[in-house]
């Protein structure tokens, strides 16, 4: 466990008295200096974000990877998406974002989020970097209402799949030694962020944190809370969630 240093959150961000509407507007959502890109994010999003049917599907495959890093073929974009800073979001083959889902890869220093090919992010799933990152590999699953964020990084790998309404966090928790200066702004703990491996299946309202590690087909019962690492084929359940039993391969 380590101390990271300061960062600047969106609520810093927003009490930064020196910087005018303008500004503070263009650092939390588009991410890129320059009033072209400004512009074009403003036209983008404004003129294609909210068209409904399938002609909204098809005009947001073209114009939304004017504003992305990277997007691959067939990539479906539902309606009412929140986007912030996308130069730093890659999006692979054939992968399918949800309607009201949120892509925030804010940050300075971080790499941003990664999709993988034929990955599926649900209705109103949240994937949101606080300086941290988010990677999904190929045919991730996240269920609606879920959400993922990021003060350091959190990896999920290749066929695992998440149920509604799961929250991962990587970070967020503060040091509180001082009273003279509100938690908020004391340095986060850093306990290396959050890795799921292949074949996991993460049931309906669970919870993990920081520094959590699952190995190769685990599976997260329903509600559990997930606080350290567990190895290959756990079935793990509870608050905290402990092993309950290991698979056996059938193979």
């Amino acid at each position: 466990m380590e101390k990271a240093p300061e960062k600047a959150s969106v609520q810093k961000a927003l009490l930064d008295d020196s910087s005018s509407a303008y500004r503070k507007y263009s650092r939390l959502f588009v991410g890129k200096k320059g009033f072209f890109s400004f512009l074009k994010y403003e036209f983008i999003t404004a003129s294609f974000g909210w068209v409904p049917g399938a002609l909204g599907i098809f005009l947001r495959r073209i114009f939304f990877r004017l504003i992305f890093k990277k997007v691959g073929r067939g990539v479906a974009f539902g309606r009412g998406i929140t986007i912030r800073h996308p130069h730093k979001i890659e999006i692979g083959d054939s992968a399918f974002i949800d309607d009201l889902a949120v892509l925030d890869a804010k940050g300075q220093e971080n790499e941003g989020i990664r999709i993988g090919k034929n990955v599926i992010i649900g209705r109103n799933t949240t994937l949101s970097c606080k300086e941290g990152s988010i990677y999904l590999d190929d045919f991730v699953n996240l269920s609606a209402n879920c959400s993922l964020l990021s003060e350091t990084e959190i990896r999920i790998g290749k066929y695992s799949f998440m149920a509604g309404h799961c929250y991962l966090v990587a970070g967020g928790n503060h040091t509180f030694d001082r009273t003279d200066t509100p938690i908020m702004f004391q340095p986060s703990i850093i306990k290396g962020g959050i890795h799921i491996s292949e074949d996991c299946w993460i049931a309906s309202s669970a919870t993990i944190v920081d520094g959590v590690r699952l190995g190769k087909g685990c599976i997260v019962g329903a509600g559990s809370v997930v606080a350290r690492s567990f190895p290959d084929y756990t079935v793990l359940l509870g608050n905290p969630a402990t092993k309950i039993k290991s698979r056996v391969s059938k193979a």
